[in-house]
Formats: C-alpha cells, sequence, structure tokens
C-alpha cells in the first residue's frame, strides 16, 4: 500500500497478507510508525489520502470487494461488516452527546429498529460490555466516563450491529495495567461469547501473549513473522521477533532485558536488501543485498528471513 507524496510514493505497507478466521483473534504487532495502523485502516478506507492516493491490490471483508466499494457502500460496511476501537476513546466519541445516545445512533443508522427498541438495545450492550448501572451511565456524557469506560462504551458501539471484524487499534495504550488487562479479558470474552473476528493492533507484544490465537510481527512496513501466539513464544524464528520477546520482563528468569540496537528506518529510505539488517546480530551479506522472501518452516509458521532459505550461500538454519 502506497501513498502518492510531494516527493515521490511512500511505500506505508509492502507485501502483506492477512486473513482473520471466523472467531479467531489475529494481533498485528510492530514499534511505532511501522504500519500497524494504516494496515487496519485500510480495511474500512479510513485513512487520511487527502493530497495522494492510496493504491493496494487486494482487499476483502466478508465476501465484500473493499477496493471496489463506493462511499456509500463503505458507510454501510463501516459498523454492519466491521467496527473499531480506537486508541483514545474521547477523541472518537461525541462530547456534547450523550453516550447511551451515540449507541442509539449507530443501531439506527445501520438497523431498522424504532427509537424505544433502539434506546433498550444500547442499555443492554452497555450492561455487556460491563458499565455498571448502564442506564444511569447511558444518560451521562463522555467526560463523565472514566478512561476504562470509555473504552468500553466503544467497544459497546463498535459490537452494535454484530459485525464479523472487529479492529482495535491500540485499545489499553492510554489505560492504567489493570485496566488494560480488564479490556483485554471483556474483547476475548466478546470473542468468545459472540463469535467475533478481531483484528488487535498493538507495539507490546506482552498484551497478546494470553488473548491472541495468532501473532503477525510487522517492521517497516512488513510481516516478517507469523504464526499461532504459542508457537511464536516458544520457537520465534525472525531475530526482530526473537529481540521483542527477549526484551520482554520476566519474573521466572534472572537474567537482564535485551534491548534492540539501533532505530527502525523511515519509511522513504529503507535502507537495500533486509530493512532489519542494520538491527540484526545475525546478519549476513546477503541480507544488505535482497530483500528475503517470505518461507514457511513449518505448518502455519511463516517468516522473511534468509537464516531459513536453502537457496542462502552463506547457510543459515534450515
Amino acid at each position: 500500500m502506497s501513498f502518492k507524496q510531494r516527493y515521490g510514493n511512500l511505500d506505508a505497507v509492502r507485501g502483506v497478507s492477512l486473513s482473520v478466521r471466523k472467531g479467531e483473534i489475529l494481533a498485528l504487532v510492530g514499534e511505532s510508525g511501522c504500519g500497524k495502523s494504516v494496515t487496519a485502516k485500510s480495511v474500512l478506507k479510513l485513512n487520511d489520502v487527502s493530497g495522494g492516493d492510496m493504491t493496494a491490490e487486494e482487499l476483502w471483508l466478508g465476501g465484500r470487494d473493499i477496493l471496489a466499494a463506493s462511499e456509500r457502500e463503505m458507510l454501510e460496511i463501516r459498523g454492519k461488516l466491521a467496527g473499531m476501537i480506537f486508541q483514545d476513546p474521547l477523541t472518537y466519541l461525541n462530547p456534547t452527546m450523550k453516550v447511551g445516545k451515540q449507541v442509539t445512533e449507530t443501531l439506527r443508522r445501520h438497523g431498522k429498529k424504532t427509537s424505544a427498541e433502539c434506546k433498550s438495545e444500547a442499555v443492554r450492550l452497555l450492561e455487556m460490555v460491563q458499565i455498571p448501572e448502564a442506564s444511569l451511565r447511558a444518560e451521562q456524557y463522555p467526560h463523565q466516563f472514566s478512561g476504562g469506560m470509555r473504552q468500553r462504551a466503544m467497544i459497546a458501539m463498535a459490537l452494535a450491529c454484530s459485525p464479523v471484524l472487529l479492529i482495535a487499534d491500540e485499545p489499553t495504550t492510554a489505560l492504567d495495567p489493570t485496566i488494560q488487562m480488564q479490556i483485554l479479558a471483556l474483547l476475548k470474552k466478546m470473542q468468545t461469547e459472540l463469535h467475533t473476528s478481531v483484528l488487535m493492533i498493538t507495539h507490546d507484544l506482552s498484551v497478546v501473549a494470553n488473548v491472541a490465537d495468532k501473532v503477525a510481527v510487522m517492521y517497516a512496513g512488513k510481516i516478517v513473522e507469523e504464526s499461532d501466539v504459542g508457537r511464536l513464544f516458544e520457537k520465534p524464528a525472525h531475530p526482530y521477533t526473537r529481540g521483542l520477546i527477549e526484551s520482554l520482563p520476566n519474573l521466572e528468569k534472572d537474567k537482564e532485558l535485551r534491548a534492540i540496537n539501533g532505530a527502525p528506518p523511515d519509511l522513504d529510505k529503507l535502507p537495500q536488501g533486509c530493512s532489519f539488517a542494520p538491527r540484526c546480530e545475525a546478519c549476513m551479506k546477503i541480507c544488505h543485498l535482497a530483500d528475503p522472501p517470505e518461507i514457511e518452516i513449518e505448518d502455519g509458521h511463516r517468516t522473511s528471513c534468509w537464516l531459513y532459505h536453502r537457496d542462502n550461500p552463506e547457510g543459515g538454519y534450515s
């Protein structure tokens, strides 16, 4: 996915292919600026492309061709096929409208229920996301809610029309650790009970360990590894993934935390070859010459690293 800018094209996302099965949580993990949010917002055509063009090869959601959909069709798709939870709900909630009314408006926009039915359903949704005294809180404004409660209200709005996909873009970043765990547990509960597919965007690999079914690790606009969550933590393949895991605090292991040296490259100034090569401790000559293609090293476990390619003249792990 590229954006046409004043000084040329910016390839924000390169060669990304993701699929989320029904009732599955896929976590897209990576450092800030790597293209995670661009990927998530592209599903609903929410990227700001003013002054430029956005291009992509293929984008499907629930059998609908998103790239071919008009803006009018996208208004229907947003909410009915996919709901989105943003990092800062206070930015996206209307400060002048009561929370219950905002949930009601979402229901009325995408359904054929009466006002009374929508109001009753809005209270039920607020109860479902564990907002206490939901009928009373529905009559309050966003500024009267705590950060965690505002995020719960956003989840209620996103789930209002029973979408097939829920996109959660850094849903816990601005919250206290205790509230983070509550919101993650709530998302897991909703996914289990409603069989909703979830695409979770996060920069923190630790938050997905007990929530996600699959994990895709992104670096500099490219997926460098994808696997089920258990295998990823047990047998990480890509050096970047290993670096992320080794930097996580672990009370059971008495060793210093490791840091990944260097900084991610600018997306408009990517180095030749593998984008991670300048920071990689296992870097070889070929890594600076060519970008490694994706390879499946085990069933359902894929990575883009020359260490696993048999045609690597310098050898590797294969």
